[in-house]
């Protein structure tokens, strides 16, 4: 039943295209049966017909061209054989004729070939004048541009519309989300779902709540309206409303927030309307929106021109029909975005969204069960330590060490190796962070030099500082914008305190700082460290509090409502910020270049290190700088600081 509700629907939309189809099939055949008339050029009909007496008579039609009348007993020529069709449908002509220029010029040339060839002025024949409306031809000429105006718009407003047979003008108000029920195969379920431990555990317990309800309400409980999914991007919302989709034996009707948007007035709202009924009609049921933001924004806010008022409609009725009158309420909405500061509050209010949850970037150990997911299908080394991968990856979410995993397979098999081992998936992260390795890069042996003891400046400072990341490994080997990069493995921490980030800014400045002390100069080489490090000293004082002259005071907009032109401060104390960030910032500088002039031998060794290897590890720095001894590098009086 539904193939032939299919096909029906598929005819109802193409049978426009197979009228047009035919109908310029229908005129070509007409047009080859009902004219027979042969065509021959004007020297044939002067040298073959004319001359041999055959013509009885020509007429000059329209000024175009001239049509020619044979003499019946001169039909029975074998020339002229081809035309005896014409007798047979009782017609006596015309049977040739030949395209001229002017009617005039014809007769001209017909009177200049009866001189030239002393023909009897008896036998001479003088064409007629005949104009003749092509009633047929005129209504073509009309009617081809509508037909192609015609098509043209259909295909418009299909594209517009989304495609498909299903999606023409006609239904454009029509909900575009996809069905899932127990008769989709649906492959993915929360065993699928590495991490995302307490997530799983509120929308699993939503599915139970669909399955078993008597269970809650039998306690007086009501089941959620709305889950909203928040958090990075890549950290597996839409594969956890996917693992619904798998888990859950009830229709799952699943669009993204784009879907409500159009051209047209009143078709989001429209859209709204149509998905709702539509699962009110196979409720209970579950309805997922993925990236509501599209249509979710805060009413009201920047609308200038009035031209956000088909988004605020898609909205209202958005909100209408998750907690209005009528409100069916075995209807739960899932939606998922990364902007939930941008949401309208009405929309996230309980009653509507009752639940929201933050799924965050990876922990350790989660990282460890998306490695296991990921690596499943793919050939890898015995001896791989799927822990030493999630601890080189900190700061990846799901989609990145997918992402990670196809990388290190397509390296390896870029090598001709039949496994996928360690080395591999450590250049598919130097491929991912740093960018693809530029081996052409044409760089003079000064600058090599300069970046060899301005990486080793960072190695240095942060093998010397307890709080400083600890580094894997150092390399002057250009890849993506960067001519050289110092690799850290950075602490995994909830809070930061001062000092920490005191010890990042510094290990940040020792490229800088070894430049100085080697070479008496600097270069353009530490622009995105000084970025780096503005940022964080500038957030010590202006959002963390961390100075005391400022005082604990934030100038931290969560809401994203700030203004350029409107800081929430006075010049006075501007002044004072800009005084503070410098402090920090030139305070760390010098720390560097005194750490630095303490281990200006182990800083020269490890350069040359570099030169001579390019790539250095763990190990290396080990060998070169010994064991970290940070406890004997005089540390900065942090209350001196904040004072």
């Amino acid at each position: 039943m539904k193939t032939k509700k299919k096909q029906n629907q598929k005819f109802n939309f193409y049978w426009i295209y197979g009228i047009i189809a035919l109908f310029f099939v229908g005129m070509q055949v007409f047009s080859l049966m009902s004219n027979p008339v042969q065509k021959i050029n004007k020297k044939q009909f002067f040298t073959d017909f004319l001359i041999e007496g055959e013509v009885e008579k020509v007429t000059i039609v329209n000024n175009e061209f001239v049509e020619v009348f044979i003499k019946a007993l001169k039909l029975e020529k074998e020339k002229h054989k081809h035309i005896t069709a014409n007798k047979i449908r009782g017609k006596i002509g015309p049977h040739y004729y030949f395209n001229i220029t002017s009617g005039e010029k014809f007769e001209n040339d017909l009177k200049e070939f009866y001189l030239n060839n002393n023909v009897n002025p008896i036998e001479q024949i003088f064409p007629d004048v005949d104009t003749r409306k092509d009633v047929f031809g005129e209504m073509i000429g009309w009617l081809i541009p509508i037909i192609i105006m015609l098509f043209i718009w259909l295909y418009v407003m299909r594209r517009m519309s989304g495609g498909g047979p299903n999606n023409s003008i006609f239904n454009i108000g029509k909900s575009k989300a996809e069905l899932f029920d127990k008769n989709t195969k649906q492959k993915i379920n929360f065993k699928d779902v590495a991490g995302l431990e307490g997530a799983k555990e509120e929308v699993q317990e939503i599915v139970d709540f669909l399955k078993n309800p008597k269970k809650y309400t039998s306690l007086g409980g009501k089941i959620p309206k709305g889950v909203l999914l928040v958090g990075p991007p890549g950290t597996g919302k839409t594969l956890l409303a996917k693992a619904v989709a798998g888990e859950a034996k009830v229709p799952f009707f699943s669009l993204s927030g784009s879907d409500f948007v159009e051209m047209f007035v009143g078709v989001g709202a429209s859209r709204v309307r149509d998905l709702f009924q539509t699962a009110k009609s196979k409720s209970p049921a579950i309805i997922f929106i993925d990236e509501i933001d599209a249509i979710g924004r805060s009413r009201g806010k920047n609308q200038i021109t009035g031209a956000n008022d088909e988004r605020e409609n898609t909205l209202n009725q958005l909100l209408t029909e998750m907690d209005g009158f009528g409100t069916n309420h075995h209807v739960i909405v899932i939606a998922a975005t990364n902007r939930a500061d941008v949401l309208d509050k009405a929309l996230v209010r309980a009653g509507r969204f009752d639940r929201q949850i933050y799924i965050d970037l990876p922990e350790l150990h989660e990282r460890k069960e998306i490695f296991l997911v990921h690596t499943n299908n793919l050939k890898i080394n015995k001896k791989l330590n799927l822990d030493f991968l999630a601890k080189q990856t900190p700061g990846f979410s799901g989609a990145d060490i997918a992402n990670l995993c196809n990388e290190s397979a397509l390296i390896a098999a870029r090598k001709n190796k039949k496994t996928i081992t360690k080395e591999d998936f450590l250049d598919a992260v130097d491929r991912i962070v740093g960018g693809v390795e530029r081996k052409n890069k044409l760089m003079t042996e000064e600058e090599r030099k300069i970046i060899a003891y301005h990486e080793s400046g960072h190695a240095t400072i942060s093998w010397m500082l307890e709080h400083a990341s600890p580094l894997v490994k150092v390399t002057i080997v250009p890849r993506g914008k960067s001519l050289g990069a110092a690799w850290y493995l950075p602490d995994e921490r909830q809070i930061t305190r001062v000092e920490q980030i005191l010890d990042e800014i510094c290990a940040t400045l020792g490229g800088r700082a070894a430049e100085e002390i080697i070479f008496n100069k600097v270069s353009t080489g530490a622009l995105s460290d000084l970025e780096k490090v503005s940022k964080q000293a500038k957030a010590m004082v202006l959002i963390y509090g961390f100075n005391k002259k400022i005082g604990n005071v934030t100038y931290y907009d969560s809401t994203g409502q700030e203004s350029y032109f409107n800081k929430p401060y006075s010049e006075e104390t501007a002044k004072t910020i800009d005084q503070e960030i410098k402090k920090i910032i030139e305070q760390e500088y010098t720390r560097a270049k005194k750490i630095l002039t303490k281990h200006k031998k182990s800083l020269i060794n490890l350069a040359e290190l570099l030169l001579k290897k390019e790539v250095i590890f763990k190990e290396d720095l080990e060998k070169t700088l010994g064991e970290r001894k940070w406890k004997e590098v005089e540390k900065i009086n942090i209350n001196k600081l904040r004072s």
